[in-house]
């Protein structure tokens, strides 16, 4: 059976340091659940998250790429990129993206097949306008979006896709989408055009509330353990992890202890000490 998914995007937040003490946080909330939680986080994060959630329940993940491999595409990240320093999903056609960003089905459609090719698990996200909404086309233009999302993939690829229902009139609005708004006629229009579709339920829940049902944790012991984690934050210091110089007599290169995903840090490292 397939698990479920908690996913958090951190969109344009969270400086490295933050990240770090974030994650860290996080980790004992998790650690006992059986579902996949996963943080989309800044490209400048990427490598302080991935070090930090090691040996965690945590999957690191970016919130955008290119369909290139390589090329003259100034401010992108291609999805081999991203692979190569151990991120494991990406978040493709945010509707922050379609709205501001110019991205199309089209370009989804690319990132997706890219991803792929890439061993990346794409999050796509779909949803309408405020002006297709208000047009009572809202099925039809979800419903269509997830159709051009998926052409060309396998049955396989299809099944390791998440999709996830992110309106482009929510944006910045505070509103959030109700069952009216989705569940209904979403799932049978989905199922009419044979698109894989796990469960969908409604309850009335608030995030605080859906965390802590999906990792099985109650109150009590979330801020237990929550305590414990900001107390050895600060006993750590250096933003979560702790450093010690390394001798002179080894001071030919700055290895961290830990698993680094990017080996090019080992003689690159501005931290000029090394991890413990």
């Amino acid at each position: 059976m397939r698990r479920k998914v908690i996913a958090g995007n951190w969109k344009m937040n969270m400086l490295p340091n933050e990240a770090i003490s974030m994650i860290t946080e996080l980790e004992p909330l998790v650690k006992d659940t059986k579902n996949e939680v996963i943080l989309c986080v800044p490209y400048t994060d990427l490598f302080y998250a991935l070090l930090t959630a090691q040996n965690t329940n945590i999957k690191i993940g970016a919130q955008n790429m290119h369909w290139e491999e390589k090329g003259a595409y100034t401010g992108e990240v291609s999805g081999q990129m991203l692979k190569s320093i151990g991120v494991e999903y990406v978040i493709i056609g945010h509707s922050e993206r379609r709205q501001y960003f110019a991205e199309t089905d089209e370009t989804v459609n690319k990132k997706i097949k890219a991803a792929f090719l890439n061993n990346l698990k794409p999050i796509v996200c779909v949803g309408e306008t405020l002006e297709q909404r208000e047009a009572g086309i809202q099925y039809d233009i979800i419903t269509e979006q997830t159709k051009k999302a998926l052409d060309g993939l396998t049955e396989d690829q299809v099944a390791n896709t998440i999709i996830a229902y992110e309106p482009i009139w929510a944006i910045g609005t505070g509103k959030t989408a109700t069952k009216e708004d989705i569940r209904d006629n979403l799932f049978f229009e989905f199922a009419e055009e044979k698109l894989p579709i796990i469960k969908m339920e409604r309850e009335s829940l608030s995030l605080e509330d859906v965390f802590l049902k999906l990792t099985g944790q109650d109150v009590e012991e979330v801020e237990s353990e929550a305590k414990k984690a900001s107390e050895q934050i600060e006993k750590q210091g250096h933003h979560g992890f702790s450093f010690k110089r390394k001798k002179k007599a080894d001071s030919g290169s700055h290895i961290p202890a830990v698993n680094c995903p990017l080996s090019a840090c080992r003689s690159l490292c501005f931290w000029k000490q090394q991890c413990l």
